[in-house]
């Protein structure tokens, strides 16, 4: 408790921002059928209407309140990275302290594999996967996910090959103990820091890239609320001089921002530099 207590009074306020930032996303998207005016596909009024009355941010091109959508679509969008991001880790973590532990060909192997997918540009990967299985969210989360894991995998192989070299790995090696009990006592704890760190990152990045499918229609299906479909099917509005396409992409980037504000702080506090 004291060393929680003591973490908190010297956080700079940058992370401190972030992290509030971070909580009220994450009440919006848990709360949204509480929070949303209407459903995120329920057609209110006419097309485009203006600001105000009871539609506070207008309607969009089909007469959807675009309030609703936007909370609904922190639901979707944030919820569906979240879960990318963690499959993301589940697959490239544990391939990636297999392969440091093991070494020899289940390393070659395995990293070969990485370095096949790595080569091709994710965008370019992605696009042509979502196309051949067509649009759907389990789609989208597998494809994502898997491309992801390579960059966790790099990650979680470097830094477990530096711990699996010291003294301590190598006795715990003589007294007998198995592969999975290195990896979890000795291996984990002390790798724990920059996979952290990294979580979040890639969770900016999966966050970013569902958007951007979304915003080239082979994100999240219709009539789900996701921000960078949103983006998509209001752009017509900035032409006459309305904001409300930059609502959704506002959501996007200050999410981004608050996400990278905690990260920078969390790298800071595990490179084990002073201010």
């Amino acid at each position: 408790m004291a060393n929680l207590t003591r973490t908190l009074r010297h956080i700079p306020l940058t992370a401190l921002l972030g992290m509030v930032l971070i909580a009220l996303y994450a009440v919006v998207a848990i709360g949204a059928p509480l929070l949303a005016p209407f459903g995120e596909a329920e057609i209110v009024g006419a097309q485009f209407e203006p600001w105000g009355g009871d539609y506070i941010l207008g309607t969009d091109a089909l007469g959807r309140d675009m309030l609703s959508r936007l909370i609904w679509g922190a639901r979707n969008t944030v919820g569906v990275a979240v879960l990318t991001t963690f499959l993301a880790f589940i697959i490239g973590a544990v391939l990636g302290l297999l392969a440091a532990a093991l070494g020899g060909w289940v390393d070659m192997g395995l990293s070969r594999l990485v370095d096949l997918l790595m080569a091709v540009p994710a965008l370019i990967f992605t696009l042509l996967a979502l196309s051949a299985l067509g649009p759907g969210v389990t789609n989208l989360v597998m494809v994502i996910a898997v491309l992801d894991a390579t960059r966790v995998f790099r990650l979680a192989r470097a830094t477990a090959m530096n711990v699996m070299v010291m003294d301590y790995v190598e006795a715990a090696q003589l007294r007998g103990e198995g592969i999975w009990w290195l990896i979890r006592y000795e291996v984990l704890p002390n790798i724990a820091a920059p996979l952290v760190a990294e979580f979040g990152l890639r969770f900016c990045f999966v966050f970013l890239t569902i958007s951007s499918l979304s915003f080239l229609g082979l994100g999240m299906p219709p009539p789900m609320a996701d921000w960078g479909s949103m983006v998509r099917d209001n752009a017509a509005l900035i032409t006459f001089g309305d904001i409300t396409p930059l609502l959704p992409a506002a959501a996007i980037a200050v999410l981004t921002v608050a996400v990278n504000f905690v990260v920078d702080w969390m790298l800071h506090r595990a490179s084990g530099l002073k201010e």
